[in-house]
């Protein structure tokens, strides 16, 4: 293991050295600062430049994203936090409570699904007559395009 000069520590890292360090690829970086999950400054030839701190919400973007959280929780959670300063321990325990109730509900939708799904052979063309997840004479098209039960 390398050891950090302390006076090193202040020093701002660029994109790569996050992407390394946080094993988050460099798009995807370029993609959660456009998104506002996270923030560079510019260096004088235009480069991004990251605090160290940016680590930490790259990591708690990534942990979000692993348990199915979607981007516009996770980037609402961030955003909620003063100055937008880094997640402590106490804003992680804030944060999975709420999450939690997300992921709850998705439970119980994915439960429902997959107990109606039992007696489905696919698309449920032939089962028409009994299948608990077909829409009849399309009465759910004002609710939008795309499947609604689901």
């Amino acid at each position: 293991m390398a050891k950090i000069d302390p006076a090193d520590i202040k020093r701002p890292l660029t994109v790569g050295e996050v992407a390394q360090r946080s094993g988050v690829a460099v798009s995807a970086l370029h993609f959660y600062e456009s998104k506002g999950l996270i923030r560079s400054v510019r260096s004088s030839g235009g480069q991004r430049r990251y605090g160290r701190d940016v680590l930490r919400r790259v990591a708690v973007i990534k942990v979000a994203q692993r348990i199915g959280i979607s981007l516009a929780s996770i980037s609402a959670a961030l955003a909620s936090l003063p100055d937008e300063r880094t997640p402590t321990a106490e804003d992680w325990a804030r944060m999975s409570r709420l999450w939690r109730a997300e992921l709850d509900e998705r439970i119980t939708q994915l439960t429902r699904l997959r107990d109606e799904l039992d007696g489905c052979i696919g698309c449920g063309c032939l089962s028409m007559k009994v299948c608990k997840l077909r829409n009849p004479l399309d009465e759910l098209s004002d609710q939008g395009s795309g499947p609604q039960l689901l």
